[in-house]
C-alpha cells in the first residue's frame, strides 16, 4: 500500500479504517487545516470523503462554505450554501460580500432578497457589502431603501464601519449631500471613512470640497492613507491648484509618508496638470517597480503636454522592462502617432495589439481609426470601424472626424445617418464633426439641415463651435451676409466666430467686410495676432502694399509676431523640416535640383506661378522666384527624390503648420500627375489627397 505524502492524507486514511463514520471535530480539524492552506484540492478530497463514508456533511455546511470561499471557489460554496437547509447569518453574510468582491453582484443582492424572505436579520456586515453591491449596480432606489431597513433594523449608521458603506454609495450614485450627512453623524470618524467621501467628491468633480475636508481631517488628527493623498492630489491636479498640490506632497514627507503605487501616480498627474512635466518625470523615476497603471499615468502626462516623440519612448521602455500595457496605455500612445500623424509608429502599436490580444477593445479601437484618420489613411480606418462587434459613440466620432480633415464630406453625413438609425445619439463632438465635413466638402444645403437639427431637435442646443462651423461653412460657399447675420444674432459672439468670417473675407476678397469685422474682434481682444495676419494677407492679396507696411508697423508695435511657415515629412523614420528658401539641409543641392525640374515638367503641364500668394512688394520674376521655393514645395520634392526607388503605391506624405497656399496645391496637384504617385498634404485644417492632377477637394478648401 502507498504510505501517504501529507498528514491530511494520513489523517482521511485513519478515518477509513477506523470507522465509517469520522466524528465531527476530526472532519472539522482538517477543514480548518485546509482553511489555513487555502487548498482548494485538499478542501474537495475532504468534501467528498464525507459523502461517500455517509458522514452528514451539511452539518459541517457552514465551515464548507467558509473554506470554499477562503480558497476562492465561490461556486463550490454556492453549492454547499444552497443545499443547507438554515445556513448561519455568518455564511449569509461571507457568500454576499464573496458575490461582491468576485464582482457578482446582481447575485449579492438576489441573496439578500433572498435572505429577508426567509427571515434571517441582516447586520452591520451585510449592509456594508450590500450597499457596494447597490452602488455598483447603480440601484439608486434599492439603495435607499436598504438604508431605512438599515435604520429600522437598529444597525448604527453612525458605525464608521456602516457609515464608510453609505457614503461610498451615494457619492458613486452622485448624490454628495446625502453623503456628508451619514459622515457628519459619526462621531469617531476614521480614515476609512474620510476617504471614502474624499474620494466621492473628486470623482464627481468637488474638487474644493475634498481639499477642505482633507484640511480638516489634518485637523482633526486622522492619520490619511494612500487612498486620501491619491485623491486629494487628483484634486489638486484639477483645479491646478500647484500651491495645495506642493503643501500636500510637503506634509507627505514630513510625516514620512511611504508612498505607495496610487499617490505616487496621482503624484505626477497633478504637477502634469499644474504644467510641471518635468518634475512628473523625476516622480515617475522614483517609483521603484512602476506599475502598468504608473507607466499609462506617465504616458498620458506627457501626451498631454505635448511631448509625444518622449510618450512614445517610454511605451517602448515600459515593454522592454516587461510590463504588460493596457488598453489605455496603448490608446494614450496612439494619441501620440495621431498627434503628429507618425502613421508607421501607429502601424507598429497597431501590430502589437494584435499580438497581445488588445487590438478589439473598443478604447484601442477608437484611437485606431482616430489615428490612421490623422495620418490621411481613411481607408484603413474604416476597415477598423466596419470590424467594431457594435457602434460605440467615440468610434463614430473618431470616423466622423476623419472623414472630416479628408474631405469626404458625403461620407461622414452617412455615417451621422447611421449612428441615428442605430439609435446611438450624437452629442456636440458629433455634430461638430458632420458639420466640419459639410464645411470641407462645400456641402451647404446639408449642413444647413444639420444645424436645423440641432436648433430643433438636439437637447443641448447649439454650441459655440456648432456656430463657428456653421459661419464658415455659410463663408466658404459665399455666403458672407447670411453668415454675419447668423453671429449678430448671439447675444455675445466670441473672436473665433468672427475670425471664421475674416478667413471667408480672405477668400472672397471681401475688403469692407474684412475691415469691419476685424474691427469686431480687436474689440475684443486688441492683441489677436492672427486677425492682424489675416488682414494683411488681404491687403497683399489685392495688392495694397501701403497697408501691409501698416498693419506689419501695427503688429511690431505691439510685438506681436506670425509663426514661420514650416513643412516637414518623414523618411525611415527620420523627420526632415523645411521653411521657405531653406539650404540647411544636408541635401540641399540635390533637393533644389529636383524642385527645378518638377516646377519644367509641371509648367510643361500648364503650371503657372501664382503671384497673388507673394504676401510682399516683388517685381514680377522675382515674385515667381519666390514661390517656386515654399516649404511645401522643397518637402514635395525632397519625398520625390527619396521615393524614386519605391515600389508599389505608397503615398508622399507631407505636414504642414498652416494653410497650404494656392499656388502650391495647384502646383502640387500637376506634381502627382508627373511623379504617378498619391501625394497627401496634411495642412493645419485639413488633409488635401493628390492624385493623377486632380485634388480630393475638389479645389475647394
Amino acid at each position: 500500500m502507498r504510505v501517504p505524502k501529507t498528514a491530511l492524507s494520513a489523517a482521511l486514511v485513519r478515518t477509513q479504517h477506523t470507522a465509517a463514520r469520522a466524528p465531527s471535530d476530526t472532519y472539522a480539524s482538517l477543514l480548518l487545516r485546509c482553511a489555513a492552506e487555502r487548498s482548494l484540492e485538499k478542501t474537495r478530497r475532504i468534501h467528498r470523503h464525507m459523502k461517500m463514508s455517509g458522514f452528514p456533511h451539511l452539518s459541517l455546511g457552514n465551515k464548507l462554505v467558509d473554506v470554499y470561499l477562503k480558497c476562492g471557489a465561490i461556486e463550490d460554496a454556492r453549492q454547499v450554501f444552497d443545499a443547507m437547509p438554515k445556513p448561519h447569518p455568518v455564511s449569509w453574510n461571507a457568500m454576499i460580500s464573496s458575490c461582491v468582491r468576485y464582482s457578482r453582484s446582481r447575485e449579492a443582492v438576489d441573496l439578500y432578497n433572498r435572505m429577508l424572505w426567509e427571515g434571517v436579520m441582516a447586520n452591520e456586515f451585510t449592509f456594508s457589502s450590500l450597499l457596494r453591491a447597490f452602488s455598483e449596480l447603480g440601484l439608486v432606489a434599492q439603495g435607499g431603501a436598504a438604508h431605512g431597513r438599515l435604520v429600522i433594523s437598529g444597525v448604527d449608521a453612525t458605525n464608521a464601519f456602516v457609515a464608510s458603506a453609505l457614503v461610498d454609495m451615494y457619492a458613486k450614485f452622485g448624490k454628495l449631500r446625502e453623503a456628508r450627512v451619514v459622515y457628519d453623524r459619526v462621531c469617531s470618524k476614521d480614515v476609512v471613512l474620510t476617504t471614502a467621501l474624499i474620494v466621492g467628491y473628486t470623482q464627481n468633480g468637488e474638487y474644493r470640497e475634498a481639499i477642505q475636508l482633507f484640511q480638516q481631517t489634518m485637523k482633526d488628527g486622522i492619520s490619511p492613507n494612500d487612498f486620501t493623498f491619491a485623491s486629494v492630489l487628483i484634486a489638486c491636479g484639477s483645479i491646478g491648484d500647484l500651491r495645495r498640490g506642493l503643501l500636500i506632497h510637503g506634509v507627505m514627507e514630513k510625516l514620512g509618508f511611504k508612498l505607495g503605487c496610487s499617490s505616487q501616480t496621482s503624484l505626477l498627474t497633478m504637477y502634469s496638470r499644474c504644467g510641471l512635466i518635468d518634475d512628473s518625470i523625476k516622480v515617475f523615476e522614483g517609483i521603484a517597480d512602476p506599475s502598468t497603471v504608473s507607466w499609462t499615468a506617465i504616458i498620458g502626462c506627457l501626451v498631454c503636454n505635448h511631448r509625444e516623440e518622449l510618450a512614445l519612448l517610454m511605451l517602448r521602455n515600459m515593454i522592454n522592462d516587461s510590463v504588460r500595457p493596457n488598453a489605455f496605455t496603448l490608446s494614450t500612445a496612439l494619441r501620440a502617432c495621431s498627434a503628429l500623424a507618425l502613421f508607421e509608429q501607429g502601424k507598429l502599436i497597431h501590430a502589437f495589439a494584435t499580438k497581445i490580444g488588445l487590438d478589439g477593445t473598443r478604447f484601442v479601437c477608437a484611437a485606431l481609426i482616430d489615428t490612421y484618420g490623422k495620418c490621411g489613411r481613411i481607408g484603413m480606418a474604416r476597415i477598423i470601424f466596419d470590424d467594431l462587434p457594435g457602434l460605440d459613440l467615440v468610434s463614430v466620432n473618431c470616423l466622423i472626424n476623419a472623414y472630416a480633415q479628408n474631405g469626404h464630406g458625403v461620407k461622414a453625413i452617412r455615417v451621422f445617418e447611421m449612428m441615428q438609425v442605430s439609435g446611438l445619439e450624437p452629442n456636440d463632438v458629433t455634430l461638430t464633426g458632420v458639420l466640419s465635413a459639410c464645411g470641407n466638402a462645400g456641402l451647404l444645403e446639408e449642413g444647413r439641415r444639420v444645424f436645423s437639427f440641432i436648433v430643433d431637435s438636439y437637447k443641448h442646443g447649439p454650441s459655440s463651435d456648432h456656430y463657428a462651423c456653421m459661419v464658415n461653412l455659410l463663408g466658404r460657399a459665399g455666403k458672407l451676409e447670411e453668415a454675419e447675420r447668423l453671429i449678430t444674432e448671439l447675444r455675445s459672439p466670441d473672436k473665433v466666430l468672427w475670425r471664421s468670417l475674416l478667413s471667408a473675407c480672405k477668400i472672397h476678397g471681401k475688403l469692407d467686410m474684412a475691415k469691419r469685422v476685424a474691427r469686431n474682434i480687436l474689440e475684443l481682444d486688441p492683441g489677436d495676432d492672427a486677425t492682424y495676419i489675416l488682414l494683411s494677407n488681404i491687403y497683399a492679396s489685392l495688392g495694397q502694399w501701403n497697408e501691409v507696411i501698416n498693419v506689419k508697423s501695427a503688429m511690431r508695435r505691439m510685438k506681436l509676431k506670425k509663426d514661420p511657415a514650416m513643412s516637414w515629412i518623414e523618411v525611415d523614420r527620420e523627420f526632415h523640416t523645411f521653411m521657405a528658401g531653406d539650404r540647411g539641409h544636408l541635401k540641399a543641392e540635390e533637393i533644389y535640383k529636383e524642385l527645378e525640374v518638377l516646377i519644367t515638367r509641371t509648367k510643361e503641364l500648364g503650371y503657372v506661378p501664382d503671384t497673388r500668394y507673394v504676401l510682399r512688394e516683388m517685381e514680377e520674376l522675382e515674385s515667381e522666384r519666390s514661390l517656386y521655393y515654399h516649404s511645401e514645395k522643397l518637402a514635395v520634392a525632397f519625398g520625390v527624390m527619396m521615393s524614386s526607388n519605391d515600389k508599389g503605391d505608397i503615398p508622399i506624405t507631407i505636414f504642414k503648420n498652416l494653410r497650404v497656399c494656392g499656388d502650391c496645391h495647384s502646383w502640387i496637384k500637376l506634381v502627382s500627375q508627373v511623379v504617378g504617385k498619391e501625394i497627401i498634404a496634411r495642412d493645419a485644417k485639413r488633409f488635401h489627397h493628390f492624385k493623377d492632377g486632380l485634388c480630393s477637394c475638389s479645389d475647394y478648401w
